[in-house]
């Protein structure tokens, strides 16, 4: 311990000079909206490449389990794909007598409309080449779930066409928004975030409720403004509503765990198990809803008051003299 405090003693200048140089970045940095934002876009670019380094690391020593859930996803999508076997099974010829085969080939019959390629996303079907929510692949290269406001990097940024503002989905569910993009990477605002609301419904009949994180179990979220008077069933699933405009209607969120009326609030205290496991959360998709932008600027236009409208003049009197012909 002594010759701790001789260390600190010998280099006290140093020491106090390197404090003083972290302070004034600190408020440099705070105090300039520039430099803010250029510092933390240019702390992202070296810190995603960072994380990226040492996931190719990780990646190495996790291929047997990643090998897994993707086989298990290529049988589900593949499942979706193929039809089932009865569908084009056909009779090679029917015993009918004579008087009815000359009706029988009058009818003919058309084979139903092929299914467009989709995707299984939080057990909902999203269209592979749907122009209105365009899916973007990306890698979770960090993770965090053990604070109050979380977040993950995903290894895809700008060149890839990742924006700000746009939703994470993955298999299981809905995962977050994308919160800062640099050429090549983003940080996401996970749904485990103080933060993070998500425009949701019980999937059963309709009711529309807002989900957020309670801040303290990563399995678990709070479904809020469900009046009382609804009946709640536990296992109901949740999934997201039209009112937002960030990820597609139906995506699933997780299912009702429980639910208690407190005397003193008019809403359920509804807890959902969510369907995502953020601890080991892989592979995801960057959800580009191309009509945000004109839905977002409609509303604005919607909600912007009404200037006062002014009185119109007067109309200007006539010369003595009358008008002319």
């Amino acid at each position: 311990m002594r010759n701790l405090f001789l260390f600190f003693f010998r280099f006290r200048g140093a020491l106090v000079f390197g404090l003083l140089e972290i302070a004034c970045l600190y408020l440099f940095v705070t105090n300039s909206s520039y430099h803010r934002a250029a510092f933390f876009n240019s702390a992202n670019n070296y810190a995603g490449t960072v994380l990226a380094r040492r996931a190719q690391v990780a990646d190495y020593f996790h291929l047997a389990e990643v090998n897994q859930q993707l086989a298990a996803e290529n049988a589900s999508l593949r499942q979706q794909l193929y039809p089932a076997d009865s569908s084009r099974r056909a009779a090679d010829s029917v015993a009918l007598p004579p008087a009815r085969l000359d009706s029988l080939k009058r009818v003919r019959y058309q084979r139903p409309a092929a299914k467009p390629d989709t995707l299984l996303l939080g057990q909902q079907a999203i269209a592979a080449r749907d122009p209105s929510y365009p899916l973007i692949p990306a890698r979770v290269i960090n993770n965090i779930v053990r604070n109050v406001d979380n977040y993950l990097t995903l290894n895809v940024g700008s060149a890839d066409g990742v924006v700000s503002g746009r939703g994470v989905v993955a298999a299981n569910g809905v995962v977050g928004r994308v919160k800062v993009v640099s050429e090549h990477y983003a940080t996401v605002t996970s749904l485990l975030h103080s933060e993070t609301r998500v425009a949701s419904k019980i999937k059963r009949d309709g009711t529309i409720g807002t989900i957020r994180w309670l801040g303290d179990d990563p399995t678990h979220a709070l479904l809020d403004n469900v009046l009382r008077e609804t009946k709640l069933v536990k296992g109901d699933t949740v999934v997201t509503s039209s009112y937002n405009s960030v990820f597609p209607e139906g995506i699933f969120i997780g299912t009702i765990d429980s639910f208690v009326k407190e005397p003193d609030k008019n809403f359920w205290t509804i807890r959902v198990k969510l369907g995502i496991n953020f601890s080991n959360l892989t592979y995801v998709y960057v959800v580009t809803n191309r009509q945000k932008a004109e839905r977002d600027t409609l509303e604005a236009r919607t909600l912007r008051p009404v200037p006062a409208a002014t009185p119109a003049a007067a109309p200007a009197s006539a010369p003595k003299g009358g008008t002319r012909p």
